[in-house]
């Protein structure tokens, strides 16, 4: 008997925009009015304003053609990977990265397992900060570099960084894509909660960097890697480069640092950070003496490495752009939001938790299931005598976390696929991990609604 193999990320992918087109022939059609609000500038549901309207079944033709305007609603984030992934092609091709990580590997002999728990706190401080995702896909040459020179297994790559950044993100109490807006819509004030969340988003680190460096250690390959003719060349071309290494890393940090600072000071979109590493590849590629020629051959390199990633992020885009045309992705929230006004206060609760982790497949964005979401769940909260913050918590913990898991997350598939690793292996890595941040996110709801938070 064959035995089950996962389908193909891409096949997974309209699968689900497949789904997608079949519920908008069998769920009703129906939205709620909608207003800004005051506070956060965006536009929110109205409680209690969900209302049938005519069936909008998407047709074949409309299925087709929801896949380029998933593409081109995701397009700011699809060229962020493009250049990208060229720039960091160009450095890579320079035989800086290499001779960075060799140094970073001689510094740390016999202690190597340091990377990962260091690698993973700086993703995760920068998944609380700023809900870092999409800005990962083009550092994942540079972390897959790491992660071979250490013999470690590929899938270590993801999990340092777009799950060690989604964990951060979850659990976060500052996150102003997730909890910021959260707060905001539900009443509270920012950074309210401060101490409680901080305490769980450390328990939460703890279980995901342990689980992550417990697999890196078991999986770790005992015999030197090969080093094929590419390899051997670019050692050679690392160690006769010296100085020009040196001022190519420099380059990087920079970047890193004016990126850094773009997004968390300036508000940078898509289009700056893409400018930014656009120019990071050029001045690398001819600091690095690849010239003209060369860097233009790097640029083009990286784009055929990444375009698989980056179409990957259009394609998920496109099952949300299905659910919005047949006008039922109000429809599934009123229909999971609706029991909870039946139970308990502390079953009401989980079971918020509950609807928001199944809300996180048709609504990939946190921040458009916090719009769609909070304005309805908060009035019923206070009906139900249940803490507004716990409400925010249920969120913050379900449609998070789901981050790590969901195949409509666009930076998640880009990512696992740029690592090289089928999304059923990363599964199967990550579902215990996830099953024990659930628990921990249940304990963290419980406890909120016990202390009063």
């Amino acid at each position: 008997m064959p035995s089950f193999r996962f389908p193909h990320p891409l096949v997974l992918l309209v699968g689900f925009i497949l789904l997608a087109v079949a519920l908008s022939y069998v769920l009703p059609a129906g939205r709620f009015e909608r207003r800004e609000d005051a506070v956060t500038k965006r536009e929110v549901v109205v409680p209690g304003s969900y209302h049938r309207v005519p069936a909008t079944p998407v047709s074949p033709l409309d299925a087709l053609t929801a896949i380029p305007r998933g593409l081109q609603d995701a397009a700011d984030v699809i060229f962020l990977v493009f250049l990208a992934g060229g720039a960091f092609t160009v450095v890579d091709l320079t035989g800086a990265l290499r001779r960075g990580v060799d140094w970073l590997l001689e510094k740390l002999s016999g202690r190597e397992a340091l990377v990962i728990p260091v690698v993973a706190l700086l993703f995760a401080t920068m998944g609380a900060l700023e809900n870092m995702q999409e800005e990962i896909v083009p550092l994942v040459p540079v972390l897959l570099v790491l992660m071979r020179r250490m013999r470690y297994p590929v899938i270590v790559a993801a999990a340092v960084s777009i799950g060690a950044a989604a964990v951060g993100a979850a659990f976060s109490p500052m996150n102003p894509f997730q909890v910021g807006i959260a707060q905001k819509l539900a009443g509270l004030p920012l950074l309210s909660g401060l101490g409680f969340r901080l305490v769980f988003l450390a328990l939460a680190l703890l279980i995901w960097i342990g689980g992550t460096l417990r697999y890196a250690l078991r999986h770790r390959e005992t015999a030197p890697l090969a080093v094929d003719d590419a390899q051997l060349e670019a050692e050679h071309s690392a160690q006769a480069g010296g100085h020009r290494h040196g001022l190519v890393l420099l380059l990087l940090l920079v970047t890193f640092v004016v990126f850094a600072y773009g997004v968390l000071q300036l508000s940078w979109d898509f289009g700056q950070m893409a400018a930014l590493f656009f120019a990071l590849g050029v001045a690398a590629g001819l600091v690095g003496g690849l010239g003209l020629t060369g860097t233009a051959e790097g640029f083009i390199a990286g784009f055929k490495d990444i375009a698989f990633s980056g179409m990957l992020i259009g394609f998920a885009r496109a099952i949300f752009v299905v659910l919005e045309q047949g006008q039922i992705v109000d429809t599934i929230v009123n229909g999971l939001s609706a029991p909870l006004a039946e139970l308990p206060v502390a079953a009401s609760a989980l079971g918020m938790l509950g609807v928001h982790t199944a809300l996180h497949l048709p609504v990939p964005s946190v921040s458009g299931q916090a719009v769609l979401t909070m304005p309805i769940l908060t009035p019923l909260s206070d009906l139900l005598g249940l803490s507004r913050q716990v409400t925010v918590l249920a969120y913050q913990y379900g449609a998070g976390l789901c981050e790590i898991i969901t195949p409509t997350n666009g930076a998640l598939m880009a990512i696992v696929a740029a690592c090289g690793v089928r999304f059923d292996q990363w599964w199967k890595f990550v579902f215990p991990l996830y099953l024990l941040l659930l628990a921990l996110a249940v304990v963290a709801i419980l406890v909120g609604i016990a202390v009063g938070v």
